[in-house]
């Protein structure tokens, strides 16, 4: 909680002086990514040299920044330091959005369908979690999940020993030793962690489909004054997922080298995403009316964590744009707003 309410009241010092920085014509730009299955594409992007081929015919640079802490690339994103960065739907409300960082969802890539999941050691279920201590990422997905997972059993958060910070470069070493009981993460890290015999998945987010999204987001007055910005990554994004689609071996298994797999391991991760291959299919599942629903439980979740923005007075403190102009939340405070415009210029096939 500390880490987060200090890194909010520094955004809010800073979001002026980004914001302002942020809305002029420029042809240099960066974006943060960390591993994750649905987000290893933005490492072969920059390798490939895809995306300096989209960013050359918009006369741009781009460069793509690979940071090894999740939370961290959100936190250096929210302080300015990037253009866009790898986040979810839940970390973008709570941390930038949360912020006052106006930020654009700029390309809806997948949502977890079993990426993310709570593994206990040893036998037992969801019950078994009661009286435990359970190591996560604090106020991530992770947390979101286990609440979900905890509420399916008529269990709370307050049954617990506690929860128990844990950074996602830290969570496999920290589930082999033996103070540990209980994990919640995400993939990679669940694939390695469930090679243990002792690894007993007992929820995941397959039993909460669509609520934990994967996207690039992007600082909104950044794009707005720079859309051919906008164009080279929404560009570039969707040659790699036609690549993907296709099956081409070379592709798959760079990402799963990178990731730290194998190409069988790094296909089996893709089998628990729900990936938007299709710009269409993304515009179609950021426009379906479910999205502005799991969106408003995200935002009671944060604001019971007292996590939705300094201060917040109520889960409708932020304000929450979709593609139909309709808002969940304060509409006089909009800083978090779902975008088709470009996913359909893509599959238009207007880039």
């Amino acid at each position: 909680m500390k880490t987060f309410t200090t890194t909010t009241m520094a955004v809010c010092l800073a979001a002026g002086l980004a914001t302002g920085a942020a809305a002029q014509e420029r042809t240099e730009f960066k974006v943060a990514w960390s591993i994750y299955v649905g987000w290893m594409p933005w490492g072969y992007l920059e390798d490939s040299g895809i995306m300096d081929k989209w960013a050359d015919k918009y006369g741009i640079d781009v460069e793509i920044v690979q940071i090894n802490d999740y939370v961290e690339s959100i936190n250096q994103y929210t302080a300015g330091q990037f253009d866009g960065v790898s986040a979810t739907n839940m970390d973008t409300l709570s941390i930038p959005a949360g912020g006052g960082v106006d930020t654009t969802a700029l390309i809806v890539g997948d949502f977890s369908n079993g990426n993310d999941a709570i593994i206990l050691k040893g036998d037992g279920d969801l019950t078994s979690l009661d009286g435990m201590s359970v190591n996560l990422v604090e106020l991530s997905v992770s947390h979101y999940l286990l609440a979900r997972g905890l509420d399916s059993v008529g269990l709370s958060e307050a049954d617990l020993d506690g929860v128990i910070n844990t950074s996602d470069a830290d969570m496999i070493a920290a589930f082999a030793t033996d103070d540990v009981q209980a994990v919640v993460t995400w993939n990679p890290l669940v694939s390695s962690i469930l090679e243990s015999p002792e690894a007993n998945k007992l929820f995941d987010s397959s039993d909460i489909a669509g609520e934990i999204i994967d996207l690039m987001v992007v600082n909104t007055d950044t794009l707005a004054a720079n859309p051919d910005f906008g164009k080279a990554l929404v560009g570039a994004w969707y040659e790699v997922m036609g690549l993907m689609a296709a099956g081409d071996e070379d592709v798959l298994t760079a990402m799963a080298e990178a990731s730290g797999t194998d190409l069988a391991g790094y296909k089996a991760q893709l089998d628990s995403t729900e990936m938007f291959y299709t710009p269409a299919d993304a515009v179609a599942f950021t426009s379906d009316a479910a999205l502005p629903a799991t969106m408003v439980s995200v935002a009671d979740f944060l604001f019971d964590k007292g996590i939705l923005g300094e201060g917040a007075p109520s889960a409708d403190f932020v304000g929450i744009a979709y593609p139909d102009g309709s808002v969940t939340g304060d509409a006089g405070n909009v800083t978090f707003r779902f975008d088709t415009t470009y996913m359909q210029m893509a599959a238009d096939g207007a880039l």
